[in-house]
């Protein structure tokens, strides 16, 4: 990716986002070797056209894969090629999610219509027999000889068909961050569980493990600002993959 990439990504919002993916490029093709000091934060700023916001946002990510490290008054250390199998990752917003989304690329499988049985809408707390379309896709850590994440079903409102297209062309980028560039259709609300679960038979050969394997589900709803929602997504990693972290803070009062 160019630096006039990046400057053009950080025009439509995504300038955190840009600039992750391109120090991980560098870092993973050794412009940046391993034991080296990325350039400090207004270097990166000058460098890349980027915000200090931007910058930090990008490099906190980077700390989080465990690709570098930071210490006061000593700079942010690059300390490994590639992030650890197992990923670990804080989501606490949608912004959370799109640094995700970015760091790891999405490998469509299947698309098409479904039709939600009675099991699938209780879990999903949807109406049974309700019609959606299905993405299918992979979720991969972007490496050479990338180990994939997980597996995750999205559950999109069948009005938006010419999504599809998009979300093939833009791997790195959340579908429902395509809807609201697209369509206006904004997120006010994501509601989120997470439960133990076992690799489904159908999934186990594309994750590379067993089925019935112990694995970690996680369904998110995006509601949008009427309460409806409009997307759904049921994943599943395979266990030791990923981790799902929170802070919880007292409240002041």
């Amino acid at each position: 990716m160019s630096e006039q990439t990046v400057k053009e990504k950080s025009a439509t919002g995504t300038q955190h986002a840009a600039l992750t993916r391109e120090l991980m490029e560098g870092i993973s093709s050794g412009r940046f070797p391993i034991g080296s000091l990325l350039p400090t934060e207004f270097e990166l700023c000058d460098l890349y056209g980027a915000s200090r916001y931007a910058v930090r946002v990008a490099i906190n990510e980077l700390v989080e894969l465990g690709l570098v490290s930071r210490r006061k008054r000593a700079g942010t250390r690059v300390e490994a090629r590639t992030a650890p199998r197992n990923y670990r990752q804080s989501l606490a917003s949608l912004d959370d999610l799109v640094q995700f989304g970015t760091s790891h690329v999405r490998a469509v499988q299947e698309t098409g219509e479904a039709v939600l049985d009675r099991a699938l809408a209780e879990t999903f707390g949807a109406t049974e027999g309700t019609r959606w379309l299905r993405i299918s896709s992979l979720r991969l850590d972007g490496g050479p000889k990338a180990v994939p994440l997980g597996w995750t079903d999205v559950y999109l409102d069948p009005a938006y068909p010419d999504i599809i297209d998009l979300v093939r062309a833009s791997p790195d980028t959340l579908v429902v961050s395509l809807v609201e560039a697209r369509h206006g259709r904004h997120v006010a609300e994501i509601r989120q569980d997470i439960t133990a679960a076992t690799v489904p038979e159908r999934i186990a050969a594309p994750l590379q493990v067993d089925p019935g394997s112990p694995a970690l589900r996680i369904i998110r709803r995006y509601l949008d600002h009427a309460g409806v929602a409009f997307e759904i997504s049921d994943t599943i990693h395979p266990a030791g993959r990923f981790t799902a972290s929170s802070r919880l803070l007292r409240s002041r009062e």
